[in-house]
């Protein structure tokens, strides 16, 4: 890391300094929920969802549109990360691969599913369910982490008790377990971390990434992801 990168992005030395403010034994993920409303205020969307990564965001994203949608081929674009094609078959559905260009976010199509993991300015959200990467290569390089940001309530949620193996808001020992989840939560400690990023970051202007930048394959040359 150069010291320009030393200047913007903090220490995690501060970590622990700012994960004092939270009374962990009360409530671990009260910093998780602070990071969520101030990435969705940011961004302007009514909620954000925060998971343990992008990939997380995309499936989670997928799984809850396949129940509302007629449709079992996601279209996205051939040259993209190979997590996204592996969330579109592990979530049941199919591949389709389109020559549209990845420039700052794409859609699965027509799941209004976006995969923003290029993308990070204030305002971004135009609605449906926009999925951002906080990998050490992207905008907001906590190292792991991802969000969904929609104005969806129902589908919020969902994706709130989804990524937590199913479970509803009470103590374990009260819970009906009504429903099959993932375990695909953010910890307490990422999200810290991405508060004291996004405090530095937030009032820069920030272009998109690059594709080519990136480097990414043409995944529609591989059989592992075609129709069985």
């Amino acid at each position: 890391m150069g010291d320009k990168d030393a200047r913007i992005y903090p220490k995690w030395s501060g970590l622990l300094c700012y994960m004092k403010e939270y009374p962990l034994k009360q409530n671990p993920y009260a910093v998780v929920i602070e990071f969520e409303e101030r990435i969705a205020e940011w961004a302007g969307s009514k909620y954000a969802v925060a998971v343990e990564s992008g990939t997380a965001a995309i499936f989670l994203s997928l799984m809850y549109q396949k129940k509302k949608i007629d449709n079992q081929i996601v279209y996205i674009p051939k040259h993209t990360y190979p997590s996204v094609p592996c969330s579109i078959i592990h979530a049941g559905l199919m591949v389709g691969w389109s020559d549209d260009k990845w420039e700052g976010e794409y859609e699965l199509s027509p799941f209004d599913i976006w995969d923003s993991a290029l993308r990070f300015k204030k305002g971004m959200y135009h609605g449906g369910f926009q999925c951002v990467s906080f990998h050490i290569k992207k905008h907001l390089p906590i190292g792991r982490g991802g969000m969904i940001l929609t104005d969806n309530k129902d589908a919020v949620d969902w994706f709130r008790r989804a990524r937590f193996d199913g479970r509803n808001p009470v103590p374990l020992m009260e819970d009906s377990f009504t429903m099959l989840g993932w375990n695909m939560y953010m910890e307490p400690a990422e999200a810290a971390r991405g508060i004291q990023l996004f405090e530095v970051l937030r009032n820069n202007d920030l272009p998109d990434l690059k594709v080519e930048d990136q480097k990414y394959p043409d995944l529609s040359k591989f059989e592992i992801y075609e129709e069985e």
